[in-house]
Protein backbone atom coordinates (compact mmCIF):
# COMPACT_ATOMS: atom_id res chain seq x y z
CA UNK A 1 0.00 0.00 0.00
CA UNK A 2 1.21 3.68 -1.17
CA UNK A 3 1.37 6.08 1.57
CA UNK A 4 -1.15 7.87 0.01
CA UNK A 5 -3.12 5.26 0.31
CA UNK A 6 -2.59 4.73 4.08
CA UNK A 7 -2.94 8.32 4.51
CA UNK A 8 -6.45 8.27 2.71
CA UNK A 9 -7.87 5.10 4.20
CA UNK A 10 -9.05 6.16 7.68
CA UNK A 11 -10.89 9.00 5.79
CA UNK A 12 -12.86 6.74 3.50
CA UNK A 13 -13.12 4.15 6.91
CA UNK A 14 -14.99 6.96 8.24
CA UNK A 15 -17.00 8.79 5.61
CA UNK A 16 -17.89 4.86 5.13
CA UNK A 17 -19.15 4.64 9.34
CA UNK A 18 -20.51 8.28 8.45
CA UNK A 19 -22.71 7.09 5.56
CA UNK A 20 -23.90 4.08 6.95
CA UNK A 21 -25.07 5.71 10.23
CA UNK A 22 -26.95 8.53 8.62
CA UNK A 23 -28.42 5.49 6.32
CA UNK A 24 -29.47 4.05 9.84
CA UNK A 25 -31.15 6.63 10.90
CA UNK A 26 -32.63 8.22 8.06
CA UNK A 27 -34.58 4.76 7.51
CA UNK A 28 -35.56 3.71 11.50
CA UNK A 29 -38.78 3.75 12.03
CA UNK A 30 -41.51 6.30 13.32
CA UNK A 31 -43.55 4.75 16.13
CA UNK A 32 -45.88 6.40 18.67
CA UNK A 33 -44.55 7.23 21.98
CA UNK A 34 -45.03 4.93 24.69
CA UNK A 35 -47.92 6.29 27.15
CA UNK A 36 -48.35 8.92 24.15
CA UNK A 37 -51.89 7.50 23.44
CA UNK A 38 -55.26 8.76 25.15
CA UNK A 39 -56.28 6.55 28.41
CA UNK A 40 -59.52 5.89 27.24
CA UNK A 41 -61.16 2.34 25.93
CA UNK A 42 -62.32 2.14 22.21
CA UNK A 43 -65.46 1.85 21.45
CA UNK A 44 -66.75 -1.48 19.56
CA UNK A 45 -69.52 0.25 18.07
CA UNK A 46 -68.22 3.69 16.37
CA UNK A 47 -65.32 1.11 15.48
CA UNK A 48 -67.23 -1.15 14.05
CA UNK A 49 -68.06 1.75 11.56
CA UNK A 50 -64.64 2.15 10.47
CA UNK A 51 -63.85 -1.52 10.32
CA UNK A 52 -66.88 -0.86 7.40
CA UNK A 53 -65.13 1.91 5.46
CA UNK A 54 -61.95 0.85 5.50
CA UNK A 55 -63.06 -2.69 4.10
CA UNK A 56 -60.69 -4.43 5.96
CA UNK A 57 -62.70 -7.95 4.88
CA UNK A 58 -61.58 -7.42 1.00
CA UNK A 59 -58.31 -7.82 2.28
CA UNK A 60 -58.29 -10.31 5.40
CA UNK A 61 -61.32 -12.24 4.98
CA UNK A 62 -60.54 -15.90 3.55
CA UNK A 63 -60.36 -15.27 -0.52
CA UNK A 64 -63.64 -17.61 -0.32
CA UNK A 65 -65.32 -16.56 3.03
CA UNK A 66 -69.20 -15.63 2.47
CA UNK A 67 -71.33 -13.84 5.37
CA UNK A 68 -70.49 -14.07 8.43
CA UNK A 69 -67.15 -16.07 7.87
CA UNK A 70 -66.10 -12.87 6.32
CA UNK A 71 -65.37 -11.37 9.95
CA UNK A 72 -63.30 -14.21 10.66
CA UNK A 73 -59.50 -11.87 9.51
CA UNK A 74 -57.57 -14.99 8.39
CA UNK A 75 -55.72 -13.18 5.74
CA UNK A 76 -54.52 -15.29 2.77
CA UNK A 77 -54.86 -13.49 -0.08
CA UNK A 78 -52.15 -12.74 -2.48
CA UNK A 79 -51.52 -8.97 -4.13
CA UNK A 80 -49.40 -9.44 -6.95
CA UNK A 81 -46.97 -6.41 -8.05
CA UNK A 82 -43.67 -5.71 -10.01
CA UNK A 83 -42.50 -5.55 -6.28
CA UNK A 84 -43.13 -9.08 -5.29
CA UNK A 85 -46.72 -11.12 -4.40
CA UNK A 86 -47.92 -10.20 -0.89
CA UNK A 87 -49.78 -12.11 0.96
CA UNK A 88 -52.89 -10.17 3.67
CA UNK A 89 -51.83 -11.68 6.97
CA UNK A 90 -54.09 -12.80 9.64
CA UNK A 91 -55.94 -9.85 11.53
CA UNK A 92 -57.72 -11.84 14.14
CA UNK A 93 -57.31 -12.12 17.85
CA UNK A 94 -55.99 -15.31 17.87
CA UNK A 95 -52.66 -14.94 20.39
CA UNK A 96 -50.53 -17.10 17.99
CA UNK A 97 -51.41 -16.83 14.30
CA UNK A 98 -52.78 -13.41 14.76
CA UNK A 99 -52.71 -9.74 16.19
CA UNK A 100 -54.28 -11.15 20.10
CA UNK A 101 -51.32 -10.27 21.73
CA UNK A 102 -51.08 -6.74 20.34
CA UNK A 103 -51.15 -3.69 22.56
CA UNK A 104 -53.24 -0.85 21.33
CA UNK A 105 -50.05 1.15 20.82
CA UNK A 106 -48.75 -1.74 18.68
CA UNK A 107 -51.91 -1.16 16.80
CA UNK A 108 -51.66 2.38 16.14
CA UNK A 109 -48.31 2.02 15.25
CA UNK A 110 -48.84 -0.78 12.16
CA UNK A 111 -51.90 1.72 10.88
CA UNK A 112 -50.25 5.22 11.26
CA UNK A 113 -46.04 4.48 10.66
CA UNK A 114 -46.36 1.27 9.12
CA UNK A 115 -44.34 -0.73 11.77
CA UNK A 116 -44.64 -4.04 13.17
CA UNK A 117 -44.72 -4.55 16.93
CA UNK A 118 -41.05 -5.82 16.88
CA UNK A 119 -40.07 -2.58 15.08
CA UNK A 120 -39.92 -3.68 10.78
CA UNK A 121 -41.30 -1.68 8.29
CA UNK A 122 -44.55 -3.01 6.87
CA UNK A 123 -44.70 -3.04 3.00
CA UNK A 124 -46.81 -0.62 1.47
CA UNK A 125 -49.57 -3.20 -0.19
CA UNK A 126 -50.76 -2.38 3.60
CA UNK A 127 -52.36 1.17 2.86
CA UNK A 128 -50.70 2.85 5.86
CA UNK A 129 -50.63 5.61 3.82
CA UNK A 130 -53.93 6.43 4.09
CA UNK A 131 -54.44 4.89 7.25
CA UNK A 132 -51.85 7.56 8.79
CA UNK A 133 -55.15 10.08 8.70
CA UNK A 134 -57.45 8.48 10.59
CA UNK A 135 -57.99 9.63 14.23
CA UNK A 136 -56.29 8.13 16.75
CA UNK A 137 -59.77 7.97 18.87
CA UNK A 138 -60.99 5.69 15.83
CA UNK A 139 -58.54 3.41 15.61
CA UNK A 140 -58.83 2.80 19.53
CA UNK A 141 -62.55 1.98 18.56
CA UNK A 142 -61.15 -0.12 15.48
CA UNK A 143 -59.01 -1.75 17.61
CA UNK A 144 -61.91 -2.25 20.04
CA UNK A 145 -63.75 -3.70 17.46
CA UNK A 146 -61.39 -6.24 16.05
CA UNK A 147 -60.91 -7.51 19.58
CA UNK A 148 -64.33 -8.52 19.63
CA UNK A 149 -63.96 -10.51 16.39
CA UNK A 150 -63.69 -14.64 16.04
CA UNK A 151 -60.14 -15.83 16.07
CA UNK A 152 -58.37 -17.87 13.33
CA UNK A 153 -55.38 -20.02 13.64
CA UNK A 154 -54.25 -19.93 9.94
CA UNK A 155 -51.24 -19.08 9.72
CA UNK A 156 -49.68 -16.61 7.45
CA UNK A 157 -47.93 -17.00 3.70
CA UNK A 158 -44.74 -15.77 4.00
CA UNK A 159 -44.03 -12.25 1.09
CA UNK A 160 -42.46 -13.66 -2.58
CA UNK A 161 -40.36 -10.34 -2.74
CA UNK A 162 -36.81 -10.39 -4.42
CA UNK A 163 -33.91 -8.02 -3.98
CA UNK A 164 -33.54 -5.19 -3.35
CA UNK A 165 -37.35 -5.00 -2.45
CA UNK A 166 -36.46 -7.76 0.61
CA UNK A 167 -34.11 -5.62 2.19
CA UNK A 168 -37.30 -4.02 4.60
CA UNK A 169 -35.46 -1.38 6.16
CA UNK A 170 -34.86 0.55 3.03
CA UNK A 171 -38.64 1.27 3.13
CA UNK A 172 -37.64 3.80 5.91
CA UNK A 173 -36.82 6.21 2.75
CA UNK A 174 -39.69 5.39 0.88
CA UNK A 175 -41.58 6.29 3.83
CA UNK A 176 -39.72 9.74 4.11
CA UNK A 177 -41.37 10.18 0.55
CA UNK A 178 -44.65 9.14 0.68
CA UNK A 179 -45.79 8.82 4.21
CA UNK A 180 -47.28 11.83 5.10
CA UNK A 181 -50.29 12.18 7.60
CA UNK A 182 -51.52 15.59 6.18
CA UNK A 183 -54.60 16.09 4.10
CA UNK A 184 -54.31 15.73 0.81
CA UNK A 185 -56.86 18.77 -0.06
CA UNK A 186 -57.70 21.89 1.95
CA UNK A 187 -61.28 22.02 1.81
CA UNK A 188 -63.66 23.77 3.89
CA UNK A 189 -66.30 22.74 6.73
CA UNK A 190 -68.49 20.88 5.00
CA UNK A 191 -66.33 18.90 3.36
CA UNK A 192 -63.98 17.67 6.22
CA UNK A 193 -65.91 14.79 6.47
CA UNK A 194 -66.09 13.53 2.93
CA UNK A 195 -62.28 14.15 2.77
CA UNK A 196 -61.34 12.21 6.15
CA UNK A 197 -63.33 9.13 4.72
CA UNK A 198 -61.93 9.13 1.08
CA UNK A 199 -58.54 10.15 2.15
CA UNK A 200 -58.50 8.10 5.28
CA UNK A 201 -60.28 4.76 6.32
CA UNK A 202 -61.69 4.78 2.43
CA UNK A 203 -58.12 4.88 1.29
CA UNK A 204 -59.65 5.44 -2.07
CA UNK A 205 -56.62 7.19 -3.70
CA UNK A 206 -54.76 3.71 -3.19
CA UNK A 207 -56.60 2.45 -6.36
CA UNK A 208 -57.63 5.68 -7.89
CA UNK A 209 -54.17 7.47 -7.60
CA UNK A 210 -51.25 6.72 -10.18
CA UNK A 211 -47.90 5.90 -8.63
CA UNK A 212 -44.32 6.90 -9.29
CA UNK A 213 -42.07 3.96 -10.31
CA UNK A 214 -41.31 3.03 -7.09
CA UNK A 215 -44.24 3.29 -5.94
CA UNK A 216 -45.60 6.38 -4.57
CA UNK A 217 -48.70 7.92 -4.96
CA UNK A 218 -48.82 10.86 -7.40
CA UNK A 219 -50.79 13.29 -5.03
CA UNK A 220 -50.66 15.86 -8.00
CA UNK A 221 -53.01 13.50 -9.86
CA UNK A 222 -55.10 13.00 -7.02
CA UNK A 223 -57.75 10.52 -7.76
CA UNK A 224 -57.03 10.89 -11.64
CA UNK A 225 -57.54 6.49 -11.85
CA UNK A 226 -54.62 4.48 -12.42
CA UNK A 227 -53.76 1.05 -14.26
CA UNK A 228 -55.57 -1.98 -12.98
CA UNK A 229 -53.06 -3.81 -10.43
CA UNK A 230 -55.50 -6.65 -10.96
CA UNK A 231 -55.27 -6.61 -14.70
CA UNK A 232 -56.12 -5.16 -17.67
CA UNK A 233 -58.08 -1.98 -17.98
CA UNK A 234 -57.58 1.56 -15.66
CA UNK A 235 -59.18 2.10 -12.47
CA UNK A 236 -61.68 5.08 -13.23
CA UNK A 237 -60.86 9.05 -12.78
CA UNK A 238 -62.95 9.96 -10.21
CA UNK A 239 -62.03 13.74 -10.41
CA UNK A 240 -64.69 15.91 -12.11
CA UNK A 241 -63.08 15.26 -15.16
CA UNK A 242 -63.29 11.73 -14.89
CA UNK A 243 -64.83 10.54 -18.13
CA UNK A 244 -68.96 9.17 -17.00
CA UNK A 245 -68.24 9.86 -13.39
CA UNK A 246 -67.08 13.33 -14.02
CA UNK A 247 -70.75 13.60 -15.11
CA UNK A 248 -72.44 12.14 -11.91
CA UNK A 249 -74.47 14.62 -9.30
CA UNK A 250 -73.42 13.97 -5.59
CA UNK A 251 -77.07 11.99 -5.56
CA UNK A 252 -75.89 9.67 -8.49
CA UNK A 253 -72.78 8.80 -6.96
CA UNK A 254 -74.21 8.40 -3.47
CA UNK A 255 -76.98 5.76 -5.24
CA UNK A 256 -74.20 3.92 -6.34
CA UNK A 257 -71.83 3.44 -3.41
CA UNK A 258 -75.04 2.27 -1.82
CA UNK A 259 -76.42 -0.25 -4.61
CA UNK A 260 -73.75 -0.10 -7.16
CA UNK A 261 -76.24 0.94 -9.65
CA UNK A 262 -74.88 3.95 -11.99
CA UNK A 263 -77.48 6.36 -13.11
CA UNK A 264 -77.37 4.03 -16.53
CA UNK A 265 -78.23 0.91 -14.33
CA UNK A 266 -74.66 -0.44 -14.99
CA UNK A 267 -73.65 -2.30 -12.33
CA UNK A 268 -70.00 -2.20 -9.85
CA UNK A 269 -67.96 -5.09 -11.22
CA UNK A 270 -64.57 -6.67 -10.55
CA UNK A 271 -63.19 -4.93 -7.07
CA UNK A 272 -65.73 -2.33 -6.72
CA UNK A 273 -67.83 -4.77 -5.70
CA UNK A 274 -66.53 -5.93 -3.26
CA UNK A 275 -65.88 -1.92 -2.30
CA UNK A 276 -70.01 -1.36 -2.46
CA UNK A 277 -70.68 -4.14 -0.06
CA UNK A 278 -69.08 -2.20 2.24
CA UNK A 279 -69.64 1.08 1.34
CA UNK A 280 -73.43 0.02 1.26
CA UNK A 281 -73.67 -0.35 4.70
CA UNK A 282 -72.39 3.39 5.37
CA UNK A 283 -74.74 6.05 6.46
CA UNK A 284 -76.89 7.67 4.05
CA UNK A 285 -74.87 10.82 5.88
CA UNK A 286 -71.66 9.24 4.67
CA UNK A 287 -72.26 8.59 1.39
CA UNK A 288 -73.83 11.65 0.92
CA UNK A 289 -70.16 13.35 2.44
CA UNK A 290 -68.45 11.16 0.34
CA UNK A 291 -70.31 12.47 -2.64
CA UNK A 292 -69.38 16.00 -1.92
CA UNK A 293 -66.09 15.67 -1.90
CA UNK A 294 -65.58 13.72 -4.81
CA UNK A 295 -67.64 16.72 -6.57
CA UNK A 296 -65.55 19.30 -5.37
CA UNK A 297 -62.10 17.91 -5.67
CA UNK A 298 -59.86 19.81 -8.82
CA UNK A 299 -60.12 18.13 -11.89
CA UNK A 300 -57.69 16.05 -13.30
CA UNK A 301 -58.03 15.07 -17.29
CA UNK A 302 -55.69 11.75 -18.35
CA UNK A 303 -52.31 11.64 -18.46
CA UNK A 304 -51.02 12.64 -21.44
Amino acid sequence: MTGGLRRALPWVIAVAVVGAAAGWFLTEPGMEPEGALPNVAGDAERGRAIFTIGGCVSCHAAPDAKGEQKLVLTGGRSFVTEFGTFYAPNISPDPEAGIGTWRAVDFVNAMKHGVSPDGRHYYPAFPYTSYARIKIEDLLDLWAYMKSLPASPQANMPHAVGFPFSIRRGLGLWKRLYLDPAPVMQVGADLERGRYLVEGPGHCGECHTPRFAIGGPDLSRWLAGAPNPDGEGTIPNLTPAGGDIGSWSEADIAEYLKSGFTPDFDTAGGSMAEVVENTGLLSDEDRRAIARYLKAIPPVGAAE
